[in-house]
């Protein structure tokens, strides 16, 4: 089944980029929008599937490969990547429903979306260090292009930036899986074949020190998220939505899979480190985002702000904060794709993203009332408000930070309040106010454009409102994640566990 996900994309997208240029493009869209249908239905099969009670990786796939390399076809899931399998299909076949029906070289173009598909749900399943970094750069090359051609005017410069930085992540990855197997003399590539515990501090800390740093800018983290702006600012709003809704969640899985499980004695050491970091993320990415006027770059530094969340949760490396860590990539993953299509919504009908000429747009008769009701939702989940997703994996992030962090959480909740802050200048200025003259005159918005949005939506509040249809997926698995360190706080699930569940330990 793992196996399936990974090769049904990639046999399309040979498929539909080899094709015939003669054949009709429809033909092209339909086949990709089916081949991701059924990557959704496998995904769903997958979950139904999974036993929740086994914090081990499950449905395994192993079969030889370049043995000289240590490099095996190994694939496995667990708590930790299968809801990241879940919402890469989800949002692939979004994006794709989302692609303007005429856009030019169709074939390629969506050839190459279900090639990113491929890179980022192998990436996720890979169980051997050099797979996953094979399929880590495989998703670098189709994004540049799609970044490069169906881009906006500084498309160009975005995507060449782009591709600096992640082949640079990838350097970083790399050198440190290189390092990690010389090291420890480990036999291959494979997970469950690498001990690092091994290893004195002295080496795991240069190591795990290259790890951070490259999933850092993947992530992004400041001062390594210059990229992530002008990725989405050129990028068409499609992509946009792959780009904050899945490929971001590549640097925070990295930094729970190879970081924290590889190296738990020096992510101890390195911890308070990591919470001021993520501080400062925070607290960068809600001041920078207050200061913009273009809507999708507002959305992008609020990008910035919710990973660094993220990371506060896995440095305090609580079985409740690494929950919520995992909410929040998914939450994060939804939100920010609904507010990304919204946006492109309101620009590809007024021409224009800056909130100091837009006003009025919650129109009844003449503006956008439901792309600002859908906004308006959009704006409160981010900003955590009760009833929504975004609640949920806020509230388990700080609940699971605090007896660690303390101060450190507090500043990070600053940054939760700033989130309203800068969301309601955009929400204010957008959508109230006078419809001006100019925007008097909007092609209507037809139901094909709402329905990506409202189906997010639904999806975001029914899990705000039950967590635990997501939680029990992963909340064995993360409970499993424990770093050796002093006994600091018992932190209690917030969510009830299976009777014949064992009982999670919530001592560190």
């Amino acid at each position: 089944m793992l196996s399936a996900l990974i090769w049904i994309p990639a046999i399309a997208a040979l498929f539909v980029g080899l094709s015939p240029r003669s054949w009709p493009p429809a033909i092209a869209r339909n086949l990709s929008l089916i081949t991701i249908a059924i990557t959704c239905l496998l995904s769903g099969a997958l979950a139904i599937q999974f036993d929740a009670l086994e914090p081990l990786t499950q449905f395994r796939e192993t079969l030889p490969w370049i043995e000289s390399l240590g490099l095996t076809y190994q694939l496995g899931v667990d708590g930790l990547s299968l809801p990241l399998v879940i919402i890469n299909s989800l949002l692939t076949w979004i994006a794709l429903y989302s692609s303007p029906k005429d856009i030019q070289r169709p074939w390629l173009y969506y050839a190459l979306v279900l090639f990113l598909n491929v890179g980022v749900t192998g990436a996720f399943l890979a169980q051997n260090l050099l797979l996953f970094f094979l399929f880590y750069e495989l998703e670098l090359i189709p994004l540049y292009f799609l970044i490069a051609i169906w881009g906006g005017a500084r498309r160009g410069y975005a995507a060449t930036k782009f591709l600096i930085y992640t082949a640079l992540s990838g350097i970083l990855i790399l050198a440190a899986f290189l390092g990690v197997v010389w090291l420890t003399g480990a036999p291959g590539f494979d997970y469950d074949s690498v001990r690092t515990q091994i290893l004195p501090l002295s080496s795991q800390i240069p190591l795990l020190v290259l790890i951070l740093v490259g999933f850092g800018i993947k992530i992004p983290l400041v001062p390594l998220h210059t990229w992530l702006p002008d990725a989405h600012v050129e990028a068409s709003t499609p992509i946009s939505v792959l780009l904050a809704g899945v490929l971001l969640k590549l640097g925070t899985y990295g930094l729970l899979r190879y970081g924290l499980q590889l190296f738990p004695d020096a992510w101890a050491v390195l911890a308070p480190g990591l919470a001021i970091w993520a501080v400062v993320s925070v607290l960068y990415g809600a001041f920078t985002a207050i200061a913009q006027t273009d809507m999708k770059k507002m959305v992008a530094y609020s990008s910035i702000g919710h990973m660094g969340f993220i990371l506060l949760a896995a440095a305090a490396a609580t079985p409740l904060s690494l929950l919520g860590a995992v909410f929040q990539m998914i939450s994060h993953g939804l939100i920010s794709a609904m507010l990304f299509l919204l946006v492109g919504v309101v620009y590809s009908k007024t021409g224009t993203r800056d909130i100091t000429v837009l006003r009025g747009l919650l129109n009844p008769e003449r503006g956008m009332p439901l792309i600002g009701s859908l906004m308006v939702v959009g704006v409160m989940a981010s900003a955590g408000i009760p009833g929504m997703m975004g609640f949920i994996s806020e509230f388990l992030v700080f609940r699971g930070s605090f007896p660690v962090f303390p101060v450190q959480t507090l500043l990070s909740m600053i940054g939760t309040g700033l989130t309203a802050v800068y969301f309601l200048l955009l929400v204010n200025r957008t959508f109230f106010g006078r419809l001006p003259d100019q925007f008097s005159n909007l092609p209507p918005v037809l139901w094909s454009e709402r329905l990506p949005a409202i189906a997010l939506a639904i999806v975001i509040v029914a899990l705000g409102l039950q967590p635990s249809w997501m939680a029990r997926w992963s909340e064995t698995t993360t409970t499993a994640i424990q770093p050796p360190r002093a006994a600091i706080a018992t932190v209690s699930h917030p969510f009830p566990t299976p009777s014949t569940a064992p009982t999670p330990t919530n001592t560190l």
